[in-house]
């Protein structure tokens, strides 16, 4: 079993930003993500509102950035390798995964969220026959071809306007009266003929042996209306991933977001969450490292603080 000073859970922009100030104060720092490095973040088309990118960078760009200087840091990622249990209550945390037994000195849980299933009908029959929920990794399949969005405001936008050069005719549905997206995305998806249907629900989802129409409903009217699409696009509510930490004592609030303090503290000692996993309003980039750098400081300064008492 090896210890660390830090073990940060998740490998997005927070876990990631957390692994690179984690090892500029001197930790030795683990980082454990389910998956692939990047979360959410490496499936988003394109960043138009991240500081210091004027025009804007792909999701997948600046991920690997970010990955790259995390590994440059020298915080070890462990990818592929899911978190079963943590044990939180003692000074020694303990981490189980599906390979091994870890324990640290403090836990930084940046889990991040996975998109919420509407259960429109046809929506599970067809998920990965004309259903996605990543636009970056299926759009090329729907190269020329028909497709909707199914979203609201920024991360919705950004899909139609990547799909738009691919598709042949992209429609973006959302349920409000105005898309609330920032001036430069609608703009933009006046430019490239982006169809936005307001005031409209997928009532159902049709075909075969793959998606081949959809149902939508006016929520203003209820009048009920056909589209032929050959692609279903989700950019919907997410959940957040906080089983495990819950499992453990760590409080979250009737959504099962983390509830943190002003310096990303959880209610253990020596635990600490920051990014999409948080009950933060603002899920953005910027935000997630913010609080990550800030969990850190934060870390740093609490375990000092024992050492001169």
């Amino acid at each position: 079993m090896s210890h660390w000073d830090l073990i940060i859970v998740g490998a997005g922009p927070a876990g990631l930003t957390a692994g690179i100030y984690g090892t500029y104060y001197d930790l030795k720092t683990l980082i454990l993500e389910e998956k692939m490095p990047g979360g959410k973040a490496a499936e988003i088309p394109r960043i138009e509102n991240l500081p210091g990118f004027p025009a804007g960078i792909t999701g997948s760009a600046f991920v690997n950035n970010l990955l790259q200087q995390c590994q440059k840091s020298g915080a070890e990622i462990h990818e592929l390798e899911k978190v079963d249990e943590l044990r939180l209550k003692s000074d020694t945390k303990v981490v189980k995964t599906e390979k091994a037994e870890y324990t640290a000195d403090t836990i930084i849980l940046a889990s991040g969220s996975h998109p919420k299933f509407l259960q429109v009908p046809g929506e599970a029959k067809f998920r990965g026959r004309g259903v996605s929920y990543c636009a970056v990794c299926d759009g090329a399949f729907f190269t020329g071809k028909k497709v909707i969005v199914v979203g609201d405001g920024g991360p919705a936008a950004c899909v139609a306007i990547y799909l738009s050069e691919l598709a042949s005719e992209v429609t973006l549905v959302h349920q409000r009266a105005r898309l609330g997206a920032e001036k430069i995305l609608v703009d933009d998806l006046k430019t490239r003929g982006v169809h936005v249907l307001s005031n409209t629900k997928l009532r159902e989802i049709a075909g075969d042996a793959s998606v081949r129409r959809v149902a939508l409903v006016n929520v203003q009217t209820n009048a009920t209306t056909e589209m032929g699409v050959d692609g279903v696009f989700f950019q919907v509510e997410t959940i957040p991933n906080s089983q495990c930490a819950q499992d453990a004592g760590v409080h979250v609030d009737e959504h099962g977001y983390i509830i943190v303090d002003e310096s990303q503290k959880t209610n253990i000692d020596g635990v600490y969450a920051a990014g999409d996993v948080t009950t933060t309003a603002l899920k953005m980039i910027v935000r997630a490292t913010g609080e990550a750098s800030l969990a850190v400081k934060k870390l740093v300064s609490e375990a000092a603080e024992k050492i001169e008492a």
